[in-house]
Formats: C-alpha cells, sequence, structure tokens
C-alpha cells in the first residue's frame, strides 16, 4: 500500500504557500518587467494613432506595402513548412532508425543554432552574389532556424511510449503508415511550437535579409529609419508587422488544438526499438551529409577561407587590428553579461509568482511578459529611441537603453527557462526554511538559489547568446563609437569587406558555440528540446 501521508504533506505546502499574500516587492518586481514589455508596444501604437485614418490607408494602400506582404509572408510560410520537414524527417531518422553515427549526426543538426542567421548569410553571399532573392531568403533562414523544430520533435520523440508503435505495427501498420498515423499526432504540440519560432524568428529577421537584399518589413522600416523618415509612416508599418506576429501566436493555439495526448499512467520508461532502413540508408546518409554541409560547412569553410585571405584584407577600406578585436569582443561580453544579469532579475520574480501563487493577475502578468517574444526587435529599438529622444534624453544611445532593450527581447527566453527550474524544486524545502524563521528573501538567498543555481546558469548562458549575436537592436541602440562583434561584421559586410569581417565573425562563433555548450551542460539534450 502507498503512504499518502508525504503526498498530503506536500499538498499543505503548495495549498499554504499559494494561499500566502506574495511579498511587496515581489508584485512590484513582476509589474515592473511586465510593463517594460507593454512600453514599446505602446508607444508603438500611440505614434501609430498620429496618422489620420485616411492617411493612413493611402499609405497601407500603397504598392512597396503590397510588395512587403508578399514578400514576408511568402517567405515565413515557406521558410515554415521547408524547416519542419527537414526537422521532423531529421528527428525520426536520428531517434528512430539505424543510421550510421547517430549520436554524431544529432549534435551536428543542434549546432547551427549558434550560428546567426546574418553570419549564415554573410558567408552566402561572400561566396556568391546570385543568392539575393526569395530562394537564397529561404535557403539561409532555413539552415539557421530549422533546429527549432528539430529539437522540440527529437525530445517528444524520446519521451514517446514506445507501446503506441508496436501496437499499431501488430495490427499491420508498415513503418510509414505507423508515422503517419500514430507518431506525428502525437508529436503535434512539439511540431507546432517549433513551427511558431521559426515563423516568429523570420518575421523579425533583419540582417540575413538585409545582407541578401531581400526587402521586408523589418529592412524597409530600417531604411526608413537610416533615411531620416522615420516617423508615424513608419509606426503603421511596425504595426503591421506586431500584427502578423501576433497572428501566428493565435495560429499555433487554433492549430495545435486542445486535445490531451499525454499516457494514462506512468509506465515504464523504455527505449523504442530502431527501424531498419535497409537500402535506403546510403541515400538518407549523404542527405545528412549535405545538411551538414549547407548549415555548417559554408558558414565556417568561408569564414576559414576569408581569415586566410590575409591580401583581401590588407586591401579592405578598414584592416582588421588586434585593438578592434580586443575592444568589439569586450564590448559584446559585457553586454552580454550585463543584460543576461538584468534579464533573469526581472524573469526570476515573473517565473516564482507563476510557480508559487495563483490567481488571474499572475496569469495575466506571465501571458504580457511572453508578449516579448511577438515584439521585433527593431520595433522594441525604434520605439525607446522615440521616447529616449523626446522624453529620457540622457538614456540616448547609452549603455542603459541598450540593456533594457535586451531585457524586454530576451525576458521570454530567460522566463520560460527559470519558470521551468524553478517548477523542479519542491515547495516544501521553502516551507521549512519559514518555519525555522527565515523570511522570504533569507529563503529565496539560502535555501532556493543554491538549488536553482545550474538552472539559472543555463539561462543566463541562453540569454547571453542571443545577446551577443543580436545585430538590430545594437546597430539602432549602441552608444557611439561603440562596435560590437555582430555591428563590426554586419559594417564589414555591408561594404563587401568580406575578409575584414572574418575575424569578428570567427570570434562571435566562439563566444556563441561556448554559450551553447553551457546551456547544454545546464539542461541537456531532452530538456533544452522541451523548453524551445
Amino acid at each position: 500500500m502507498v503512504n499518502a501521508a508525504p503526498l498530503a504533506t506536500q499538498r499543505d505546502s503548495i495549498s499554504s504557500i499559494v494561499r500566502r499574500r506574495p511579498p511587496a516587492a515581489l508584485i512590484a518586481a513582476a509589474v515592473l518587467a511586465a510593463a517594460m514589455v507593454l512600453l514599446p508596444l505602446a508607444l508603438t501604437l500611440l505614434q501609430a494613432t498620429q496618422v489620420s485614418p485616411r492617411d493612413a490607408i493611402d499609405l497601407l494602400a500603397r504598392p512597396l506595402v503590397g510588395i512587403l506582404l508578399v514578400n514576408t509572408i511568402g517567405l515565413v510560410l515557406a521558410t515554415t513548412t521547408a524547416s519542419a520537414v527537414i526537422g521532423t524527417a531529421a528527428a525520426w531518422f536520428v531517434e528512430r532508425t539505424d543510421l550510421p553515427g547517430r549520436q554524431v549526426w544529432a549534435v551536428l543538426a543542434v549546432v547551427p543554432l549558434a550560428i546567426p542567421p546574418f553570419i549564415t548569410s554573410y558567408a552566402w553571399v561572400s561566396m556568391s552574389n546570385a543568392l539575393q532573392d526569395f530562394a537564397g531568403a529561404l535557403l539561409v533562414v532555413t539552415c539557421a532556424y530549422f533546429p527549432l523544430v528539430y529539437l522540440p520533435v527529437a525530445a517528444a520523440l524520446r519521451g514517446l511510449d514506445p507501446a503506441l508503435e508496436e501496437t499499431a505495427r501488430s495490427l499491420g501498420e508498415g513503418v510509414w503508415g505507423c508515422f503517419f498515423r500514430v507518431v506525428l499526432p502525437q508529436l503535434r504540440p512539439s511540431l507546432f511550437g517549433g513551427m511558431l519560432l521559426v515563423a516568429l524568428n523570420t518575421l523579425v529577421e533583419f540582417g540575413a535579409f538585409a545582407l541578401l537584399r531581400f526587402r521586408t518589413f523589418t529592412t524597409e522600416i530600417y531604411a526608413q529609419y537610416r533615411t531620416g523618415l522615420d516617423g508615424p509612416e513608419s509606426s503603421l508599418l511596425a504595426v503591421v508587422l506586431i500584427v502578423l506576429c501576433l497572428l501566428c501566436l493565435l495560429a499555433e493555439v487554433r492549430v495545435r488544438g486542445s486535445a490531451r495526448l499525454a499516457r494514462v499512467g506512468r509506465g515504464t520508461g523504455r527505449t523504442a526499438s530502431a527501424y531498419s532502413l535497409g537500402r535506403m540508408r546510403w541515400p538518407i546518409l549523404v542527405g545528412f551529409v549535405c545538411l551538414t554541409a549547407a548549415t555548417l560547412g559554408v558558414p565556417l569553410g568561408m569564414i576559414g577561407y576569408w581569415l586566410i585571405q590575409h591580401a583581401q584584407a590588407a586591401t579592405s577600406p578598414v584592416v582588421p587590428s588586434v585593438s578592434r578585436l580586443v575592444s568589439a569582443t569586450a564590448a559584446s561580453v559585457e553586454f552580454g553579461v550585463a543584460g543576461a544579469a538584468t534579464t533573469l532579475g526581472l524573469a526570476f520574480p515573473l517565473a516564482y509568482l507563476a510557480t508559487r501563487y495563483h490567481g488571474r493577475w499572475v496569469i495575466v502578468l506571465e501571458r504580457i511578459a511572453y508578449l516579448a517574444q511577438g515584439v521585433p526587435g527593431i520595433v522594441a529599438a525604434l520605439a525607446l529611441v522615440s521616447l529616449t529622444v523626446n522624453v529620457i534624453r540622457p538614456l540616448y544611445q547609452s549603455s542603459a537603453l541598450l540593456i533594457i532593450t535586451y531585457s524586454i527581447l530576451f525576458l521570454p527566453l530567460a522566463l520560460v527557462s527559470v519558470r521551468a527550474t524553478l517548477t523542479q524544486v519542491q515547495p516544501s524545502l521553502e516551507e521549512a526554511g519559514r518555519s525555522l524563521g527565515l523570511g522570504w528573501f533569507a529563503v529565496t538567498r539560502r535555501v532556493l538559489l543554491p538549488l536553482v543555481a545550474r538552472g539559472l546558469g543555463a539561462a543566463a548562458a541562453l540569454v547571453f547568446v542571443s545577446i551577443v549575436t543580436e545585430l538590430t537592436a545594437t546597430l539602432l541602440l549602441s552608444p557611439i563609437g561603440t562596435r560590437t562583434l555582430a555591428t563590426q561584421v554586419w559594417a564589414d559586410t555591408s561594404s563587401l569587406a568580406f575578409a575584414a569581417a572574418a575575424p569578428f565573425a570567427a570570434l562571435m562563433l566562439l563566444l556563441s558555440l561556448l554559450s551553447t555548450w553551457l546551456l547544454a551542460r545546464g539542461f541537456g539534450a531532452t530538456a533544452l528540446g522541451r523548453m524551445i
């Protein structure tokens, strides 16, 4: 017989925490984080309302807006579909078949996440200018974003009950019938979640499309800002971009549905039997080789190629020097560390409220924080530029403003990570600390933080790598005279100084790969896939 006393004790501990009123400082910190997310959205909408309805219709009815809509929506649909097919197929072959070198391919399928899309674009453009069209943009962003589908689908496949497939096979289903009729429906939440991330990232991508000379809403908004035409008109384009992001969020919820896919009982954990590929083994292996060559071989190969082109580097408009490399690296690391610390500081109160207290207001605050996932970086940056120029002038082009912008943009990443970590800590441990007379801050510092330190470190690594590779907000908000690795690569590549950009690109990839390795150590492959 199972002893119900420990379960009852844990339920009582959770209930006591839920009933207790959260500290005022905790509420204030959570409200501050939510308000920061709403700020750029409110400013953008306020600027857009300054345009009269007639002028707004005239501006949005221009042929240019139609071209931008066709380019943006078409590319989002094509990229999301291609990433879904490639990511799901790769996950299936790695997790469920006897593909040779499965462990190696599992790692190589994730590594492209550490390569920023504009670096991938830099590599392809420096190899051939023929890719500056829709097909080139589709190739670049698919190579960069398909791991966003691969990771959660692979994690779901590892946790899927193999008895479902075994039952289907015993009823006469073949390998492909079993996949499409049994496995694929079970992968729906992970698959659609990954597709949502691909769609959102494609919508807000700027650097890759700018280098490819492919016009989207982000490139057009930036062009208007650089030519001095930033104002209510560009705010209308920003509103259209925000609406597209929100439509993606709503579509994912609608398509995913509300079906419950969890197993009824706990069961016994088993590893699924690998399907034999037979004569298809070698063609599929060649496909993985081609995929790796496109996603990793071209970026790393072209960076290596331009690193050894000393003659072209010497004749480039700006010759990279050790001092410039050190300065750009230091700026990237400083912004990354400060931004990661600030973002975690904002995410922790929200995550703690969401995991320890119930109530509609808690849900509202958490959902507001996730809205940042649908706020394009260029929209947030331009909104804060307008605010600081007109209201808070001392913050304009300051390091503090850039760090605040990073915190707004990457708050959802930190919130998901910290929330997942806090859910693994039993509330009874905090109750034990309070029963010994410790206050909320003392319990957090002496009991909770040591238990979640590893998860917080992995979350910090995730935010750090996102900041180091961020381009749009950094271009618009970085202090005058400050160059990061990302902005230096952008500056050199825009002037076709590919050899001069190579050292900065190599250092940025090194930082990104190191942070990704730390992140994988903190969460593990399966946990990371579920988090994404």
